[in-house]
């Protein structure tokens, strides 16, 4: 069997996801049935690479890596036996559907046929192919190459084996899979973005603050401690006590800001405790006060580096550090798959 990868598009997610492959020495079909936009890819290939070396990010130069990217103009060269596929072509229904048909049959017929979607659930999807077992979406932030989680959502047709399959590959070339237990629209990282984005509207849509104080909020506050935690281990290291005591002394002050917006989902002591017994795998609560330490000493290592460079001051800084290309040739990210 062909052990190659196939990455279907020559976008922005296809090149970054050809990226992760190649990274991790996997060789890479990438098919872009576009002549222009094939060389235009191969450009684009290249200039995040030299900005990942620039980075350190690579163990080897970057024409190595980009020697296991094959830029092909036909699907049939692209996906022919290969075991594993990862579509990203435009966020379109009828596009996928017409693809996922052709995938079926060119494919190896064990092979992992993931979707890079946004929002399309994968059940939509396998309606148009013979066998849906094989079929799940893999859902990645973009670009994928630096942001490693990639959601893997099955619909009810897809195969256990398909998502253990994927879930291998994926966390052997360096990605963090995060099982999606059912299918719902934007599954979880864009329902995460979408409920603070939702927020972030309401806020200056009743004036409550300008929209550049609602970014320096994010940026120079809740984003400094999500880069290393995630909401609910950042309230068991917020409060002495942890997911229960923070439950109970703000769980009613975020239910009245909830009703604000006609919503009504209550912090039920069963769901509570579920997260509490899963955040203290990681953060047993008799340790709390050394969990505290480390959550500070990481803050202190961001802020050093903050101080220690221009990367982070804008993108002006950045783009004349890093020589990056901030507006990619590849066209409109918001068409293709891919966190939005």
């Amino acid at each position: 069997m062909n052990q190659s990868i196939a990455v279907v598009g020559g976008g922005s997610i296809g090149i970054a996801w050809s990226i992760v492959f190649a990274r991790a020495k996997r060789p890479v079909m990438l098919y872009e049935p576009d002549d222009a936009r094939r060389e235009l890819a191969e450009d684009d290939v290249m200039r995040r690479l030299r900005a990942l070396a620039a980075h350190h990010l690579l163990d080897e130069g970057p024409e190595d890596v980009a020697a296991r990217v094959e830029l092909v103009g036909e699907l049939s060269v692209a996906a022919r036996g290969v075991s594993y596929v990862q579509e990203c072509a435009p966020e379109d229904l009828d596009v996928k559907r017409s693809l996922f048909r052709e995938l079926e049959a060119l494919a190896a017929p064990d092979a992992v046929l993931a979707s890079s979607s946004s929002a399309i659930p994968p059940s939509s999807i396998a309606q148009a192919v013979r066998d849906p077992s094989r079929i799940l979406v893999a859902h990645p932030g973009n670009p994928p190459y630096l942001l490693p989680v990639v959601e893997l959502v099955p619909s009810p047709f897809t195969d256990t084996r398909t998502l253990e399959r994927a879930h291998t590959l994926l966390a052997s070339v360096g990605m963090c899979p995060v099982r999606v237990h059912k299918e719902v629209e934007g599954f979880v990282f864009n329902r995460l973005q979408g409920a603070v984005l939702r927020e972030a509207y309401c806020l200056v849509r009743d004036g409550v603050v300008d929209p550049r104080d609602v970014d320096t909020v994010m940026r120079e506050g809740l984003g400094r401690r999500w880069a290393f935690l995630g909401p609910f281990e950042t309230v068991e290291l917020n409060t002495e006590g942890g997911v229960d005591a923070h439950a109970t002394r703000m769980g009613p002050a975020y239910a009245r800001m909830g009703a604000e917006r006609g919503q009504h989902d209550p912090w039920t002591e069963a769901m509570v405790a579920q997260v509490s017994s899963a955040v203290q795998s990681r953060f047993p609560r008799d340790r709390w006060r050394d969990h505290v330490l480390w959550r500070d000493s990481a803050l202190m290592a961001l802020e050093a580096f903050r101080r220690r460079t221009s990367l982070l001051s804008g993108p002006a800084a950045a783009e004349q550090a890093n020589n990056y290309p901030t507006n990619s040739a590849q066209g409109d990210d918001t068409r293709e798959g891919g966190e939005q």
